[in-house]
C-alpha cells in the first residue's frame, strides 16, 4: 500500500534530519527517514523472515530492524516485500529530484583522460574499494546512530552537492555522489558516526587519501582527497573520532573534503542525515 503523499511532503520539510513516515494500519511496516532520491529509510519488522526492496535483499538484524537506501536515480514507485507468515507488499513513493550541472575546471588533465597505465592502476584500486565495501560488519549500534543523527565530519562552506552532473575540464564525467566541504589543508576530519575502518589508503589515483568506514546495516561513509590518513583498517571509531585531515589529493582543484555515503551499491546523500551546516 502507498505511503500517503501528504506524509512524503511533510518528510521533505525535514531534509537534513530524519522524519517519521507513519504507516497506516494496512501497510506492512512503519518507516522513518526521507523518502526521496538519495534518502535513507529504516523500520522494524519483528516477525519478518525476508525483506526485499525491488530486487535488493535487505538484511534483517536482531530486533527485526532494517535499513533501506534510495539511490540517486531511484524510480518514483517502488515495492517493498515483507515476508512473515504471509507475504505483504507495500508501495514506497520516492520523491524525485532535479540535479544541477556543475562545470569543474583546473583538475589535473591526467585524471580526466588517463593513460592506459593509469587506467590499469584505477581498475586495481577500484577492486580494493569494492572489497572494502563488500565487508559487512554486524553492528547492533548502527541504528542508534541513525536515531541520533550523524554529525558533520568537518564544517565549512559547501562547494559541491550530491547528484550533480560533473563536467571536468570540458569533458563529461560521472555524477558527483558526495558533498564537498571546502576547508584548508590540514583541517581535522572526524567520524560522522560509529563504525569500523575497512579501507585506509594514502594515494588513490582519483580520490587521493581515502578512508571508508562501515557503519553497519549496509551503510558506509567514504572520505576522499585527504592530506593525512590517521586510521588503519580494523580500527573501531566512535562519532567524533579522528579520521584524517582535509587535503587536495587525487582529482581535486583545491583543498576540500568529499564525503560520500552508500547503502550497499546505492549512493545516498550525506546531507539528508545531518543537521544544516552551522554558520
Amino acid at each position: 500500500m502507498p505511503i500517503a503523499k501528504g506524509l512524503l511532503k511533510s518528510a521533505m520539510t525535514c531534509i537534513g534530519t530524519l522524519c517519521p513516515l507513519v504507516a497506516s494500519a494496512d501497510t506492512c511496516v512503519s518507516l522513518q527517514g526521507n523518502a526521496v532520491q538519495g534518502g535513507l529509510l529504516w523500520g522494524q519488522a519483528l516477525t519478518a523472515t525476508e525483506i526485499r526492496l525491488a530486487d535488493q535483499r535487505v538484511p534483517i538484524l536482531p530486533g527485526g530492524y532494517f535499513v533501506l537506501g534510495l539511490g540517486r536515480d531511484m524510480p518514483e514507485i517502488n515495492t517493498l516485500l515483507v515476508i512473515t507468515e504471509h507475504t505483504c507488499q507495500q508501495e514506497i513513493v520516492v520523491t524525485q529530484r532535479e540535479y544541477a550541472l556543475q562545470h569543474v575546471t583546473g583538475v589535473p588533465q591526467q585524471t580526466v583522460t588517463p593513460s592506459e597505465e593509469q587506467l590499469a592502476r584505477t581498475r586495481a584500486e577500484r577492486a580494493r574499494v569494492r572489497v572494502a565495501k563488500s565487508r559487512r560488519i554486524e553492528r547492533t549500534d548502527g541504528l542508534e546512530g541513525l536515531r541520533r543523527g550523524f554529525i558533520w565530519p568537518v564544517t565549512g562552506p559547501i562547494s559541491g552537492v550530491y547528484g550533480s552532473q560533473r563536467i571536468y575540464n570540458g569533458t563529461p564525467g560521472s555524477p558527483h555522489y558526495g558533498v564537498d566541504i571546502a576547508r584548508p589543508v590540514g583541517t581535522l576530519v572526524s567520524a560522522p558516526a560509529a563504525g569500523e575502518v575497512t579501507l585506509a589508503e594514502s594515494d588513490l589515483f582519483y580520490s587521493g587519501g581515502t578512508v571508508i568506514i562501515d557503519h553497519g546495516y549496509g551503510l558506509s561513509s567514504s572520505f576522499l582527497h585527504l592530506s593525512r590518513v590517521s586510521v588503519a583498517v580494523g580500527d573501531r571509531l566512535m562519532a567524533g573520532d579522528l579520521v584524517g585531515a582535509v587535503g587536495a589529493t587525487g582529482r581535486a582543484t583545491g583543498p576540500h573534503l568529499d564525503w560520500r555515503m552508500s547503502w550497499f551499491n546505492h549512493r545516498i546523500d550525506p546531507q539528508l542525515l545531518v543537521p544544516p551546516m552551522p554558520d
